[in-house]
């Protein structure tokens, strides 16, 4: 699969998660031979603040100021620690997944890679992470990082499958990314039991279904590369995808976002939203309207 990924978008807020994402944001990078713009999105200082700061200080346009300085000076100091030098700097003030999305548009982003921080209590229930809310607006992949220790590597992809129309979609950017790395695919299968009890002759015929629907894909990405399949059964298919990408050591999960509601995404949520909630892998994430036409 050719996808051109002419610049990539680091977007910040300066946590350890951003750190992270900006490791990976280098791999990505060196990878499709193309330079990373990095942003940051200061709080909106809306009029009626201006008016509250005013009583305060003398000139609030300058602290202002200070405040953008002051962030342009964390992101070459960002950039100088990774051993990245930026093509450009951008730091804006407003919603931060609004503004995110339209600066990837301005600066023709192929990739946006963030840090999974995000909101807390009440507010996260609701709205989700920042980069959940980037993700659902979002026309190009999203990799979305964790904390991590140590260097970013990508030797193990996972690519879960429900064997939807999506399919050939995420594996033809995984094993776009697995040549790019000399990574191995391992294709993922989760049975959704929700807690139901089948007899051993019902499950041996589920399993075997599954694997026999796994087959035809795993030839598909190329021949060079390793690509394996597995079947599990979970409770739920985003506590099976995360678990399973625990305990056999994969490196980043590669997956679709599927075309909801926005109601429907609003109060529930995707698998794939879970699965960057509850993984601490990062997530290569494809919107739904890539391929929907």
């Amino acid at each position: 699969m050719k996808y051109a990924v002419k610049n990539i978008l680091w977007a910040t807020d300066f946590s350890a998660e951003a750190q992270t994402a900006l490791h990976y944001a280098g791999m990505m990078a060196g990878a499709f031979g193309t330079g990373i713009t990095a942003l940051h999105v200061a709080p909106d200082f809306s009029p009626i603040i201006y008016e509250v700061l005013s009583t305060y200080i003398d000139d609030p346009g300058s602290k202002v100021d200070a405040v953008k300085s002051g962030a342009m000076k964390k992101i070459e100091s960002a950039g100088k620690k990774a051993g990245i030098e930026f093509r450009r700097i951008v730091v804006e003030t407003g919603s931060a997944p609004k503004k995110i999305i339209e600066v990837a548009k301005k600066e023709k982003a192929g990739l946006i890679v963030i840090g999974k921080t995000g909101l807390a209590g009440l507010e996260k229930i609701l709205m989700g992470s920042v980069a959940n809310r980037v993700l659902r607006d979002s026309a190009v992949p999203v990799l979305i990082t964790g904390k991590k220790k140590g260097r970013a590597r990508l030797g193990k992809i996972l690519v879960p499958t429900d064997f939807s129309g999506r399919e050939d979609i995420e594996r033809n950017f995984a094993g776009m990314l697995a040549l790019k790395f000399g990574a191995e695919l391992r294709l993922l299968h989760v049975l959704e039991l929700h807690g139901h009890e089948f007899s051993s002759a019902e499950l041996d015929g589920m399993f075997e279904l599954a694997v026999e629907r796994l087959k035809p894909l795993r030839t598909k990405p190329s021949r060079a590369m390793k690509v394996t399949e597995d079947v599990i059964r979970a409770i739920n298919a985003a506590s099976g995808i995360v678990e399973y990408a625990r305990t056999n050591r994969s490196d980043m999960i590669v997956m679709s976002t599927c075309a909801q509601s926005k109601l429907g995404r609003f109060l529930l949520g995707s698998t794939t939203e879970k699965v960057i909630s509850y993984s601490p892998l990062p997530v290569f994430a494809i919107p739904a309207c890539i391929g929907a036409d």
